[in-house]
């Protein structure tokens, strides 16, 4: 992992966000999700690059690697 996805409580309760700024990881990946492109984020959002898209689908590919997820009791 590189430094452009930080954690820091004091910016967005903590969330991992890209390099400190207020852009949490879990926003691009909806924003990917919901069917914008990285050029199409990168035009609306001038202060992201390329390689803070890529990191922040590294992370989620990181965070996701679990051996087992757990129901939450109802």
């Amino acid at each position: 992992m590189n430094d452009s996805i930080t954690i820091d409580p004091s910016i967005c309760h903590g969330k991992p966000c890209i390099r400190g700024l207020r852009y949490p990881v879990e926003n691009v990946l909806e924003w990917l999700a919901g069917g914008m492109t990285i050029d199409d984020i990168l035009t609306d959002y001038e202060d992201l690059t390329r390689e803070d898209i890529l990191a922040a689908l590294a992370f989620a590919a990181r965070v996701t690697q679990t051996k087992r997820i757990e129901p939450l009791a109802a």
